[in-house]
């Protein structure tokens, strides 16, 4: 099982050091824009995922707006004013509440994230002390009273 962690942190490595190394990825990190998502991890995960959630919305509207149009070219000239604006009303109530949900989203995955590596540094700490106890020797010894499990063995 230890290996294969290995194995997969230095594929992880790997992957990040090959995305850290481009250039477009350097050239945006450098920037003001790419500091301030560094700098604010929750904005930049908002972000992410309005952007995520949002192109499907947006992809219909455009699809919606090219159908009007083509409509108005052949004589709906009226209609598409008032459907571009019905549409547009739409798309703005969409993806005011897509960004609501993305920022619930982005808030659960980091408090998971919290509480996720939280969790594995106190299972890795303890499993370090409890191997450090094992070199030494000095293992703990069970108190007669709190055994349970000799308990409900068998009775006679």
């Amino acid at each position: 099982m230890t290996k294969e962690m290995q194995e997969l942190q230095k594929q992880w490595h790997s992957m990040m050091q090959t995305i850290h190394s481009n250039a477009n990825v350097v050239a945006f990190m450098n920037s003001r824009v790419g500091q301030y998502l560094d700098d604010h991890p929750f904005v930049a995960l908002s972000l992410l995922m309005f952007i995520a959630v949002s192109a499907i919305p947006v992809g219909f509207f455009l699809v919606f707006v090219v159908t009007t149009a083509v409509m108005a070219c052949i004589g709906v000239i009226v209609m598409e004013g008032v459907v571009i604006a019905i549409g547009g009303i739409a798309l703005l109530c969409v993806l005011c509440g897509l960004g609501a949900l993305s920022l619930g989203v982005s808030g659960v995955l980091s408090v998971s994230y919290i509480a996720l590596s939280t969790l594995v540094n106190y299972w890795c700490a303890s499993r370090g002390q409890m191997r450090k106890q094992d070199v030494n020797g000095s293992l703990p010894q069970k108190q007669p009273g709190l055994d349970l499990s000799a308990n409900t063995g068998k009775s006679e």
